[in-house]
């Protein structure tokens, strides 16, 4: 019996692959406020990518020292 893999289909190897080689970032903020008072503000950014994306990117927009 043949295994066959569907066309749309895509393995978790594949996806990590795909995110370290392009990279994602996740910005999320969250602010709770009652009645016009601030209970809780959180302010979160995520970045996943391998080193060699993040070095190329990062010397694009001045974050690395070979940038300056």
């Amino acid at each position: 019996m043949a295994v066959e893999k569907a066309i749309g289909s895509s393995s978790l190897v594949e996806v990590v692959d795909r995110i370290l080689d392009k990279g994602i970032v996740i910005d999320a903020w969250v602010r709770i406020s009652l009645v016009g008072i601030e209970l809780l503000a959180i302010e979160a950014r995520v970045v996943t990518a391998s080193v060699e994306t993040f070095l190329k990117y990062a010397e694009a927009v001045g974050l690395t020292a070979a940038a300056a």
